[in-house]
């Protein structure tokens, strides 16, 4: 069956001007075109529109979303249970959140105290916290006690704003390697987000010499509760970062001709 493009922008809830940018970009391209130049979409094209908005939701670019569907190697299948992960996820901090709201509400109506831990349930609060407690542990595993309490002292100067910002970054980060996966760990945009992941470490939490980084990349392979937070944004993600940080630090161990 073919649909105009009005029809599919109906039946997917977007704009007909999104249709139009992501046949420019050569994100979605119609299968074929009516003699007077109308666009006619598939039903492999809405599967194809439908991966594009899962994907879009999670937050991943456009142009990384092309890369993926492009790719030989999509599994759709796959790539729908990793998104059913993630909107879990997110549904569950939204309800958290929707509570607050309704809690807030019932206290403001009714003139009843609400318990001041109550007002941030769903607010990423723990999720800073959990954060900053996966660094300290990370820290200590590797280099023991001395190390990991001076690296404590430096990130518990950070606001709540100060940790959102570097959460953001470093999920950006994270989603950009995942994202890459497809193109093996030597890719150079692979590459690229691994010395920005190293930069980030150093400029938020300790100094990350090339010998902490790879024992880093043994952490997240060798401790289960890294490898599976990793895991979150790409299956086998862990394993992967492992081996492009090893490429890493090869590379920047070379001599410098």
């Amino acid at each position: 069956m073919k649909y105009q493009v009005k029809q599919v922008a109906d039946i997917a809830g977007v704009s007909i001007r999104t249709l139009h940018h992501y046949d420019d970009i050569q994100l979605l391209k119609p299968s074929a075109l009516t003699d007077a130049g109308y666009r006619l979409y598939s039903d492999a094209d809405l599967e194809r529109l439908q991966q594009i908005l899962f994907f879009r939701e999670i937050g991943f670019r456009l142009d990384d979303i092309k890369e993926m569907l492009d790719h030989p190697n999509f599994d759709r299948k796959a790539a729908l249970q990793s998104q059913k992960d993630m909107l879990m996820k997110k549904k569950q901090r939204m309800e958290e959140m929707i509570q607050t709201v309704d809690r807030t509400l019932q206290s403001i109506e009714g003139g009843e105290h609400m318990d001041k831990r109550d007002l941030f349930a769903g607010l990423s609060m723990k999720d800073i916290e959990e954060h900053q407690q996966t660094y300290a542990d990370e820290v200590r595993k590797l280099y023991g006690r001395e190390i990991a309490e001076e690296t404590e002292k430096r990130t518990s100067a950070y606001s709540a704003d100060d940790w959102r910002a570097i959460m953001a970054e470093f999920d950006s980060i994270y989603r950009q390697i995942a994202a890459r996966m497809v193109h093996g760990p030597n890719d150079a945009e692979v590459q690229s987000a691994v010395g920005a992941f190293r930069d980030h470490i150093c400029q938020y939490h300790y100094d990350c010499t090339l010998d902490i980084f790879r024992g880093l990349g043994e952490v997240y392979i060798t401790d289960e509760r890294f490898t599976n937070a990793i895991n979150q944004y790409g299956e086998g993600l862990a394993a992967f970062l492992r081996e492009a940080i090893i490429i890493y630090c090869d590379q920047q161990e070379k001599p410098r001709l």
